[in-house]
Parts: structure tokens; C-alpha cells; sequence
């Protein structure tokens, strides 16, 4: 049961989990590695092609199995009554878990030009951000200076709180998921600033990055999500 509740908080973020199987005869849920739906190399000049792979094969990848090993431990522990263990994992499971959900997400906030990538959005998205930031490009300036401000690693978002009915935008830590800073927010976008999302291209120049990513974000997607969370 206390799997299947860590999996459920999961869920909170809003992301439907592409694949998953079954371990064993408990009934484990884990989960595998997504495939993008686009090449690798579909998102020059803005993000190359060797970052795109090591980023998804290598990083996401690790995120991926080291939350289902620390899953399986968990149910381990958890059937042997160790509440010292269980404790502990708790942290293995909230940042590789959240890994793998930020970069799902991530990647789906993406796409490539001759696909729409960095279309501007339209819609009641297009209008909210206009009534909350003034602009698209009052948005963009805003996500991009608080991601270049960041220190060390983590994610700049684009959200909505469901609860007060406004987008916001906020940043979190490592791979901690925007529902960590409430669990009414839902992401729309969200952008990787970890290194390893950009130094192959931009080195250690992360405004660059911020000012390129956004010729192949995704707003389609990010409309389609506030649609529906909306109703």
C-alpha cells in the first residue's frame, strides 16, 4: 500500500506516465524511459543534438533507474518493518522520482520549428499570460532572468494555481517538481537549468541558453494543459 501511495503522489503533477509494467507479484509499479517524439537533432540550432541524446539516453535514463531501485527498496523495507530505511529513502525517491517526472514533462515542452516549436501561444493561454504578464515577451523576460538567477541547479516554471485561478511562475531546486511549492500548481512549462541541459553548447553562458530555448518551446502542448485543467 505504501507504494502504491508514493505513486499516487506522483500523479499530482499532472503527468500521465507514458509506460510502466509490473515487478514481480506485489504489483510494483516502475517506469521506463519515454521516447521522444522528435529526433534528437530536430531542435538545432537551439539545443544540439549531442545534448539532446546524452541528456535524455544518459541523465534521464539514470533518473529512471535509480527511482524504480529506490522504489523496490522501499517495498522491501517496508515489508520487513524497517522504518530507518524507509526513512532514508525517501530523499532517493523524491529526487530521482522528480527527475523523471520534470524531464517527461520537459520534453514534451518542446518541439521542434517546422512543428510548431516556438509558435507563440494563442487561446485563453495566450490571453492569460497576457492579463498576468502583460505580454508573452513580459513572460519570457521574467522565466529567463529567474532561471539565470537560480543558483545551482534546478528548473524554472510556468504554472497554474488551480486554487487562485492565475498562472505563476517559480523556480525549485535540484529536481524537486513544481508541486513541491504547492499542490494546486500545475506545470506548463518547465525548463531545465542543470548544466548538463546546456554546457556541451552554451559552457557556462546560461542566459544564452534561456534566450535560445524558447525558439522551440512547445505552447501548444502548454495550452492544450491549461485547457483541460481548466474546466
Amino acid at each position: 500500500m505504501a507504494i502504491r501511495s508514493v505513486a499516487s503522489r506522483i500523479t499530482l503533477t499532472g503527468l500521465k506516465e507514458t509506460s510502466s509494467r509490473l515487478l514481480g507479484f506485489r504489483g510494483i509499479q516502475t517506469f521506463t524511459l519515454p521516447d521522444l517524439p522528435y529526433d534528437y537533432s530536430a531542435l538545432e540550432p537551439a539545443i544540439s543534438g549531442e545534448i539532446m541524446q546524452i541528456h535524455h539516453q544518459k541523465h534521464h535514463q539514470t533518473y529512471v533507474t535509480n527511482y524504480n531501485n529506490a522504489l523496490e527498496q522501499l517495498d522491501q523495507a517496508v515489508n520487513k518493518g524497517d522504518a530507518s530505511t524507509v526513512v532514508k529513502l525517501h530523499s532517493a525517491i523524491k529526487f530521482n522520482g522528480g527527475g523523471h517526472v520534470n524531464h517527461s514533462i520537459f520534453w514534451k515542452n518542446l518541439a521542434p520549428v517546422n512543428q510548431g516549436g516556438g509558435e507563440p501561444p494563442k487561446g485563453s493561454l495566450g490571453e492569460a499570460i497576457d492579463t498576468h504578464f502583460g505580454s508573452l515577451e513580459g513572460l519570457v523576460k521574467k522565466m529567463s532572468a529567474e532561471g539565470a538567477a537560480l543558483q545551482g541547479s534546478g528548473w524554472v516554471w510556468l504554472g497554474l494555481d488551480k486554487e487562485l485561478k492565475k498562472l505563476v511562475v517559480d523556480t525549485t531546486a535540484n529536481q524537486d517538481p513544481l508541486v513541491t511549492k504547492g499542490a494546486s500548481l500545475v506545470p506548463l512549462v518547465g525548463i531545465d537549468v542543470w548544466e548538463h541541459a546546456y554546457y556541451l553548447q552554451y559552457k557556462n553562458v546560461r542566459p544564452d541558453y534561456l534566450k535560445n530555448v524558447w525558439k522551440v518551446i512547445n505552447w501548444k502542448y502548454a495550452s492544450e494543459v491549461y485547457d483541460k485543467e481548466c474546466k
